[in-house]
């Protein structure tokens, strides 16, 4: 099915950790570059602290180093055509360098690389497809996709959280149940039992305390799924999720200002800043990283280059350092950080191997 997949090696000299501001804004800079970068989001918010934000800062730090100019548009749905009606009013304004974060973008993606044949479009988490029966997928010269291990950042965060805690329950709340937020839960699930069987630990997961809310922007819906698992002694929760886990982290926040001890397992960026509930205090234990802002800059940047990889499928994973967990977590104990970098270690030689399907998890 992913017939033109590429594990590039050639990512590893470019990934790295960027320190970047949050963005809420719908365009700046100027079309000096000779391209204008456009992107749409998915169903959430540009400013979900989680997968479209992270996207649209790699779009905002690659178009302030290079003197372009951006502009972010949100659909009014969450169909193949409200999909195609932003990329066309992006097209039809000059954008025609387009990022569309998101599983959901698949069939629009399909026929927009038919429709622009002299725009570039970079698919994150998903691969073209016309969502017929038994159609394969197409991925153009003018189209990247890209994919993320999001299991081999979820195991680490799962052996951290694991260590740390020692014992307990645990969580997960996900956003819609699609391939990558799925990858996370299995991820963070085999984490946990891998620090149980070698590490001493005794964590439990209860399918009660595992739950796909059904969207990324019902904030209210993720405070209260947070609520009903801190309600039955649940410590942390693994939020993948954005909007909805913006709720959970009010839901954590609450909690410990009222004297319990909660946290919760960010997602996609480091989301510490999120957690803050008193000076530098926060509720975020740590996150499952997968380098969303590094994934859209690359691309834009290899386009400016001339080396737009287009017809290609790439995989941003442990051995290329495009997921982990932050280089610093505060709150995790010095046992849980070391142990965290030892997995993450071993699943960069081969040694450990997480499987990105749903397999030996908790019960």
């Amino acid at each position: 099915m992913r017939k033109n997949r590429i594990i590039s090696t050639l990512l590893a000299a470019v990934l790295g950790i960027s320190v970047l501001a949050t963005g809420c804004g719908s365009s700046q800079g100027g079309a000096k570059g000779g391209f204008k970068v456009g992107m749409v989001t998915d169903s959430g918010t540009i400013d979900d602290k989680s997968f479209n934000q992270g996207t649209w800062e790699g779009v905002k730090k690659a178009a302030e180093e290079l003197k372009l100019e951006s502009k972010y548009l949100k659909p009014g749905g969450k169909t193949e055509a409200d999909y195609l009606k932003e990329m066309g009013n992006l097209y039809d304004a000059g954008f025609k360098f387009i990022v569309c974060p998101g599983y959901m973008f698949s069939a629009a993606i399909f026929k927009a690389q038919d429709k622009y044949t002299d725009a570039k479009f970079v698919f994150i988490d998903g691969v073209p497809n016309s969502g017929e029966k038994g159609a394969k997928d197409v991925v153009k010269d003018n189209t990247v996709s890209i994919f993320f291990a999001e299991q081999e950042s979820g195991f680490v965060a799962g052996v951290a959280t694991a260590v740390h805690l020692k014992e307990g329950d645990v969580g997960f709340i996900g956003g819609i149940e699609i391939p990558p937020v799925q990858k996370f839960n299995w991820g963070f699930q085999q984490g946990v039992n891998y620090a149980n069987e070698k590490l001493g630990t005794k964590i439990s997961m209860k399918a009660e305390n595992v739950v796909y809310q059904g969207s990324f922007d019902n904030t209210a819906a993720g405070q209260q799924l947070a609520a009903q698992m801190f309600d039955r002694g649940v410590k942390a929760i693994f939020c993948a999720a954005g909007g909805v886990g913006a709720g959970a982290i009010n839901e954590a926040k609450a909690r410990v200002a009222a004297g319990k001890e909660v946290w919760i397992v960010g997602v996609d960026v480091d989301q510490y800043k999120d957690g803050v509930y008193e000076g530098e205090k926060s509720v975020i234990l740590t996150s499952a990283m997968k380098k969303i802002d590094q994934a859209s800059y690359d691309m834009i940047k290899a386009e400016n280059e001339g080396k737009f990889p287009g017809g290609q499928i790439l995989t941003f994973d442990a051995k290329n350092d495009g997921v982990g967990i932050p280089a610093k977590n505060p709150n995790l104990s010095e046992d849980a950080t070391k142990k965290a970098e030892e997995a993450l270690g071993k699943i960069k030689s081969g040694e450990i191997k997480v499987a990105g399907e749903q397999g030996s998890l908790l019960k």
